[in-house]
C-alpha cells in the first residue's frame, strides 16, 4: 500500500512538475518582456507551443542517437524529481528519497546534458556540436561549486539524505541558507549557470549558433526537451528551496519559495549581456569557487 502511494505521488509530482515548469518559464518571458516594454507572449504560451509541437511529424533521421539524446534528457528529469522529496511530511509526496540520495541526485543530474550531447552530435550539423562543447564546459564550471555547497552541507549536518536535512530546518532561523550561507551563496551563482539563461546561454546563443544543440531538433523531439526542460527546473527548484529554505509543506508555500529562487536568474539575466565561453569559465572559477571554499572551511570549523 505503502508503495501504491509513493507511486500515486510521484505521477502527481510529474504532472504538477510538468505545469509549474512550463508557467514559470512563460511568467519568465512575460516578466523580460515587460522590463523591456514589450507586451510579450501570455504566460501560458509555451503550453501552447509543446502542444503544437507534439501534433507534428518530423522525418529527419540522423540515427539511432537522435532518437535517444532527448530520451535521455527526460529520462534524467524524471528521474531527478523521482528522488526529491517534494512537500515535507507529507505521505503523498515524499517519492523515493533514500538515505545518501544528495550523492546519487550529483550524478544523475548531469545524465540529460550528456543524453542531449550525444544526440545532438550524432545530427552532425556543427551548430550542435559547437553549442554541445560551449554546454559541457560549462557545466564542469558551476558543478565544482555547486558540489562544494552540497559536500560543505553533508559535513556540517553529517548526513547525505534530503530527508534529513528538512528535519533539522523546522524553524526559520535554522535554514541552511542562514546557518551556513557561504553555500547558498555559492549554489545560487551555480544556479546562474544551470538555468542556461544569459548571460550563461553560451551553449545555445541564438545569434550565433541557432539555438545550438536543438538545432536540428524539431517536432515531437523538441516537445520532449522542451518537457524535459520544464520539468528539470521544477525538480532544480524544489531541490534548493528543500536544502537552503526549510522545503514546504504545502504547494502554495513551495511555489513562493521556488519564485523567489527563479528570480535571481530572471532579474540576472535581463540586466547582463551574454558572456563568451571562456568569461563564462572564468566567473565560475572566481567568485563561487571562492565562496564554495569558504562554505567547505565554515562547515569543517563550526
Amino acid at each position: 500500500m505503502e508503495i501504491a502511494i509513493k507511486i500515486g505521488g510521484f505521477f502527481a509530482s510529474a504532472i504538477i512538475a510538468f505545469i509549474v515548469g512550463f508557467m514559470f518559464g512563460g511568467f519568465r518571458r512575460l516578466l523580460t518582456a515587460r522590463v523591456q516594454n514589450r507586451y510579450g507572449p501570455p504566460f501560458y504560451q509555451n503550453l501552447i507551443d509543446i502542444i503544437k509541437l507534439q501534433s507534428k511529424e518530423t522525418n529527419i533521421n540522423h540515427g539511432i542517437m537522435q532518437h535517444m539524446g532527448p530520451m535521455f534528457a527526460i529520462t534524467a528529469s524524471v528521474t531527478t524529481l523521482l528522488f526529491i522529496p517534494i512537500l515535507r511530511d507529507n505521505n503523498f509526496f515524499p517519492n523515493f528519497s533514500f538515505q545518501g540520495d544528495l550523492i546519487f541526485l550529483l550524478y544523475i543530474m548531469v545524465f540529460g546534458q550528456l543524453g542531449m550531447a550525444l544526440g545532438a552530435g550524432q545530427t552532425g550539423n556543427p551548430y550542435s556540436a559547437i553549442g554541445v562543447s560551449r554546454g559541457l564546459t560549462q557545466m564542469i564550471g558551476y558543478e565544482i561549486p555547486f558540489v562544494m555547497a552540497l559536500v560543505a552541507i553533508m559535513i556540517e549536518y553529517k548526513t547525505t539524505s534530503i530527508h534529513d536535512l528538512l528535519n533539522a530546518q523546522n524553524e526559520i532561523s535554522k535554514w541552511i541558507m542562514f546557518q551556513n550561507p557561504f553555500a547558498f551563496i555559492a549554489a545560487m551563482l551555480a544556479f546562474l549557470g544551470m538555468s542556461t539563461y544569459t548571460p550563461f546561454d553560451v551553449p545555445f546563443a541564438p545569434a550565433e549558433l541557432a539555438s545550438g544543440p536543438p538545432s536540428e531538433f524539431g517536432g515531437k523531439y523538441l516537445g520532449t526537451m522542451m518537457t524535459s526542460g520544464a520539468i528539470f527546473a521544477f525538480a532544480k527548484l524544489v531541490l534548493f528551496v528543500d536544502l537552503f529554505m526549510g522545503g514546504a509543506d504545502n504547494f502554495i508555500t513551495l511555489a513562493v519559495k521556488a519564485w523567489l529562487i527563479y528570480l535571481f536568474p530572471i532579474l540576472v539575466s535581463i540586466v547582463t549581456p551574454r558572456y563568451r565561453t571562456e568569461q563564462a569559465m572564468m566567473f565560475f572559477f572566481k567568485w563561487p569557487t571562492v565562496f564554495g571554499l569558504l562554505a567547505l572551511l565554515y562547515a569543517a570549523w563550526k
